[in-house]
């Protein structure tokens, strides 16, 4: 039997077989991608989308801050941008480029080495600049289209585009333009204010001691867990309900942070979506309210498991 991973196009990139994704994300969980493809460049990543079978799906990746990749693994190709996509530039006297493999945290930083104001708030956001774009990240009371001018993506059908922020139509987490699956976010324009460096720089120390304080960075985490309800906050209802830091597995939500999702000891990616699917479950039930997942999940559905015991 034929392998469609014999016919793909000639690329400058790298093509992985078979790869696991487990070392791509955060949680340190889940099953192979048929295809990883890495591009060299831009062009490179347009000209394989163009000549790549419309019927093989592809599935973005970024650093997998926020990424719950299923044991079944991912089918079709998983496009992953890296260091050539990383690079962060001074445009002018208070505007930035920063491609979309670079993280949010050296963004922030080096706005503040160059006295552009209003980036700070990224200091606070794991992860990469693209997946910042998709789900309008933010925290601290600021989010990405508060100072984002516009965005460069390649679409499925390797059609290069610059979206105007008014056109992503961004909400809570939330980008109605990039819902549509059709993008791979390269890069962004950001603009801020000027303001004196040294400023800047002691924003982001305190907003680092605030992280390092209140949430489990070091663990292996997938981020915010769920979306704030309107008027609400989840981990106060994860926690009311007797989730913190309660095991299913080698899952549980953080002692520190009743909204943070952990990989404790040698979970599966079913341990860890069972566990939430369990207090999404449970909250509604005493709360009435319904928490909804910010972790995003790819790949096939993990195998049934059976829900933990009630708190």
């Amino acid at each position: 039997m034929s392998d469609w991973r014999d016919d793909l196009p000639p690329v400058r990139g790298r093509l992985l077989r078979d790869e696991a994704l487990a070392p791509f994300t955060w949680l340190r969980v889940g099953g192979r991608a048929d295809l990883v493809f890495l591009p060299a460049d831009i062009e490179d990543l347009a000209q394989f989308l163009r000549a790549l079978p419309k019927a093989t799906p592809v599935t973005p990746l970024g650093v997998g801050s926020n990424t719950l990749v299923r044991d079944g693994g991912v089918e079709g190709v998983v496009v992953r941008l890296g260091k050539p996509f990383a690079e962060i530039r001074h445009i002018g006297e208070h505007q930035l480029f920063a491609g979309a493999a670079a993280l949010d945290q050296h963004l922030a930083k080096a706005a503040a080495e160059w006295g552009v104001a209003g980036l700070e708030f990224l200091s606070g956001v794991p992860g990469s600049i693209g997946g910042a774009l998709v789900m309008n990240a933010g925290c601290y009371g600021a989010e990405t289209k508060d100072v984002l001018v516009e965005a460069y993506a390649v679409t499925r059908d390797g059609e290069t585009l610059t979206l105007a922020v008014d056109a992503l139509d961004y909400s809570y987490r939330r980008s109605g333009r990039s819902a549509r699956g059709d993008l791979i976010f390269t890069g962004a324009l950001f603009q801020g204010h000027v303001e004196a460096p040294e400023t800047l720089q002691a924003r982001i120390a305190a907003i680092t001691e605030r992280r390092e304080a209140s949430q489990p960075i070091r663990a292996k985490t997938g981020g915010s867990t769920f979306k704030n309800p309107p008027g609400k906050s989840a981990w106060e209802l994860v926690d009311a309900a007797g989730w913190r830091g309660k095991r299913f597995g080698g899952a549980m939500f953080s002692p520190l942070h009743a909204n943070f999702l952990i990989n404790a000891e040698d979970a599966t990616a079913a341990d860890l979506e069972g566990l939430v699917e369990r207090v999404r479950t449970d909250v509604l039930a005493k709360f009435g309210v319904e928490l909804e997942w910010e972790v995003k999940r790819i790949g096939r559905p993990a195998a049934a498991t059976p829900p933990p015991p009630r708190p």
